[in-house]
Protein backbone atom coordinates (compact mmCIF):
# COMPACT_ATOMS: atom_id res chain seq x y z
CA UNK A 1 0.00 0.00 0.00
CA UNK A 2 1.41 3.39 -0.95
CA UNK A 3 1.29 6.39 1.32
CA UNK A 4 -0.56 9.43 0.08
CA UNK A 5 1.50 12.42 -0.97
CA UNK A 6 2.25 14.80 1.83
CA UNK A 7 1.85 12.16 4.51
CA UNK A 8 4.09 12.46 7.56
CA UNK A 9 5.27 8.84 7.60
CA UNK A 10 8.98 8.48 8.37
CA UNK A 11 11.14 7.54 5.43
CA UNK A 12 13.64 4.71 5.62
CA UNK A 13 17.22 5.83 6.06
CA UNK A 14 20.04 3.55 4.93
CA UNK A 15 23.42 4.12 6.49
CA UNK A 16 26.48 2.99 4.55
CA UNK A 17 29.58 1.89 6.38
CA UNK A 18 32.66 3.05 4.53
CA UNK A 19 36.01 1.38 4.99
CA UNK A 20 38.19 3.80 6.90
CA UNK A 21 41.50 3.47 8.59
CA UNK A 22 41.18 2.56 12.25
CA UNK A 23 41.33 5.69 14.38
CA UNK A 24 43.86 4.04 16.69
CA UNK A 25 46.46 3.75 13.94
CA UNK A 26 46.24 7.34 12.68
CA UNK A 27 47.52 9.15 15.83
CA UNK A 28 50.32 6.59 16.15
CA UNK A 29 51.43 7.16 12.56
CA UNK A 30 51.29 10.94 12.98
CA UNK A 31 53.32 10.72 16.20
CA UNK A 32 55.97 8.59 14.52
CA UNK A 33 56.46 10.68 11.37
CA UNK A 34 55.84 14.25 12.54
CA UNK A 35 58.67 16.75 12.16
CA UNK A 36 57.67 19.07 15.01
CA UNK A 37 55.19 19.16 17.90
CA UNK A 38 52.07 20.34 16.04
CA UNK A 39 52.83 18.67 12.71
CA UNK A 40 49.89 16.77 11.23
CA UNK A 41 50.12 17.64 7.54
CA UNK A 42 53.73 17.60 6.41
CA UNK A 43 54.63 15.57 3.34
CA UNK A 44 56.21 12.84 5.48
CA UNK A 45 53.06 12.41 7.58
CA UNK A 46 50.80 12.44 4.52
CA UNK A 47 52.90 9.80 2.76
CA UNK A 48 52.91 7.59 5.87
CA UNK A 49 49.12 7.87 6.27
CA UNK A 50 48.54 7.15 2.59
CA UNK A 51 50.85 4.14 2.77
CA UNK A 52 48.86 2.72 5.69
CA UNK A 53 45.58 3.26 3.81
CA UNK A 54 47.03 1.73 0.63
CA UNK A 55 48.22 -1.35 2.52
CA UNK A 56 44.81 -1.74 4.19
CA UNK A 57 42.93 -1.38 0.90
CA UNK A 58 45.29 -3.80 -0.86
CA UNK A 59 44.36 -6.49 1.67
CA UNK A 60 40.66 -5.71 1.09
CA UNK A 61 41.08 -6.08 -2.67
CA UNK A 62 42.78 -9.47 -2.28
CA UNK A 63 39.52 -10.88 -0.94
CA UNK A 64 37.13 -8.72 -2.97
CA UNK A 65 38.62 -8.88 -6.45
CA UNK A 66 35.66 -7.31 -8.25
CA UNK A 67 35.43 -4.20 -6.05
CA UNK A 68 36.31 -1.79 -8.84
CA UNK A 69 35.22 1.32 -6.95
CA UNK A 70 37.74 0.60 -4.21
CA UNK A 71 40.36 -0.21 -6.83
CA UNK A 72 39.87 3.26 -8.33
CA UNK A 73 40.32 4.81 -4.88
CA UNK A 74 43.49 2.77 -4.42
CA UNK A 75 44.90 4.07 -7.70
CA UNK A 76 44.06 7.65 -6.70
CA UNK A 77 45.81 7.23 -3.33
CA UNK A 78 48.88 5.69 -4.99
CA UNK A 79 49.00 8.62 -7.42
CA UNK A 80 48.70 11.17 -4.60
CA UNK A 81 51.48 9.39 -2.66
CA UNK A 82 53.67 9.40 -5.79
CA UNK A 83 53.21 13.17 -6.18
CA UNK A 84 54.05 13.80 -2.52
CA UNK A 85 57.15 11.61 -2.79
CA UNK A 86 58.25 13.49 -5.93
CA UNK A 87 57.83 16.78 -4.06
CA UNK A 88 59.82 15.48 -1.10
CA UNK A 89 62.57 14.11 -3.37
CA UNK A 90 62.89 17.49 -5.09
CA UNK A 91 62.95 19.56 -1.86
CA UNK A 92 64.59 17.32 0.76
CA UNK A 93 66.48 14.29 -0.61
CA UNK A 94 67.84 12.96 2.73
CA UNK A 95 64.35 13.03 4.27
CA UNK A 96 63.00 11.28 1.16
CA UNK A 97 65.53 8.46 1.41
CA UNK A 98 64.91 8.08 5.15
CA UNK A 99 61.14 7.88 4.59
CA UNK A 100 61.51 5.22 1.88
CA UNK A 101 63.52 3.06 4.27
CA UNK A 102 61.10 3.51 7.17
CA UNK A 103 58.06 2.64 5.05
CA UNK A 104 59.78 -0.21 3.15
CA UNK A 105 59.03 1.30 -0.25
CA UNK A 106 61.28 0.65 -3.28
CA UNK A 107 62.33 -2.92 -2.48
Amino acid sequence: MRAARGSKEPSIVVQLNYITMPTVAKPEIIAEYKTHEKDTGSSEVQVALLTARINHLTEHLRTHRKDFHSRRGLLQMASRRRKLLDYLKHHNLPKYNELLQKLNLRK
